[in-house]
């Protein structure tokens, strides 16, 4: 891949292309030293991916991200010291367009920094996804049934912002279980659910293996791992299939709920690159259940819900503020 890199600390700029140049897999197109820098070549010279620091002058991470994604659309990979620290601008910048974060290498570490790599392969294998390829799909097993309603919601690029959209400003009606499947990496998906929770009124819990479905409660998957629903309507992890590059995948979870949940369901696909999601979503719309997609207009990236409309999955594609007002509706009421 083709990548650039936007950091102001010449020391963790050159840490990041030592990372790059070490893997032979990749070249460095450009070093910005600023956002408004990298905004800029993005338009001169559009990369495969960026490595975006949040913390920079004239122009800060979070808006160099959506200022890129609205005029050189690119992947962007968030990599900043200690993110942990950082975690509310970690989520607008996700909410912008940003794919994932990692931690900065160390110069003396960034020719073997694995983590940093390891994020890269996954993008490049996301926007190889995006361009058309495939992943096979697991075979659903028998189903089942338990809670009243299950709304399932998938999301990527720009999710965390509107998972919070869609379900501020309502309280599920008795019954309802809602379980949140976002691509995001496992050491941050704790803080995404304790964001998420600060977010909106309804209580919001990550999910450990083995755990029931929950009325009244967010559930959100919290590994690198595929969550799935059993027959019996355990939440459980699981690493195949392997070669996905969307970890964990809308499409397992949404075709767990389309084999193994008898009652009523809606599945929920939201913004996001790449294709995850959207025969997910077809599986859920054949077994009877309601499915809904993202318009392009509120969509931070029309991928995921571009696929779904494709494939017909869909049964109404709505704006943000639609769909929170469809969900009130059918499965909630309005927070006095």
């Amino acid at each position: 891949m083709k990548i650039g890199i936007a950091n102001d600390v010449a020391m963790a700029a050159e840490a990041l292309r030592r990372a790059v140049v070490a893997s032979r897999e990749h070249e460095v197109l450009w070093v910005a030293r600023n956002g408004k820098e990298a905004v800029r070549l993005c338009a001169e010279s559009r990369p495969d991916l960026v490595l975006m620091d949040l913390t920079m002058p004239e122009l800060d991470g979070v808006e160099a991200t959506r200022r890129i994604m609205q005029a050189s659309p690119c992947a962007i990979l968030i990599v900043t010291a200690r993110p942990q620290d950082n975690v509310s601008q970690v989520f607008r910048a996700l909410g912008a367009g940003a794919l994932d974060v990692t931690a900065t290498p160390e110069l003396s570490a960034a020719g073997g920094d694995t983590a940093l790599l390891a994020k890269i392969k996954t993008i490049g294998k996301l926007i190889r996804v995006s361009a058309g390829d495939q992943a096979p799909a697991p075979a659903p097993p028998i189903a089942g049934a338990a809670i009243r309603h299950l709304l399932a919601i998938g999301a990527s690029t720009g999710g965390p912002g509107a998972i919070a959209k869609v379900l501020a400003g309502w309280t599920p009606a008795p019954g309802t279980a809602i379980v949140v499947v976002q691509h995001i990496d496992a050491n941050f998906a704790g803080h995404f659910a304790k964001w998420l929770g600060e977010q909106i009124a309804m209580p919001v819990r990550a999910i450990d293996d083995g755990d029931a479905l929950e009325a009244g409660v967010v559930l959100v998957a919290r590994t690198n791992d595929h969550l799935t629903l059993s027959p019996r309507h355990r939440l459980h992890y699981h690493a195949h299939p392997l070669d996905y590059a969307y970890r964990p995948s809308v499409d397992v979870f949404f075709r767990c709920v389309a084999a193994h949940w008898a009652k009523d369901a809606t599945g929920l696909l939201l913004t996001g690159m790449g294709r995850d999601g959207a025969s997910g979503l077809l599986a859920m719309r054949q077994a009877g259940k309601a499915t809904i997609a993202q318009d392009q207009a509120s969509s931070a990236v029309y991928g995921m819900p571009r696929a779904a409309a494709e494939l017909d999955a869909a049964e109404r594609i709505m704006s943000l503020e639609d769909i929170s007002g469809a969900l009130r509706s059918k499965i909630g009421k309005r927070q006095p």
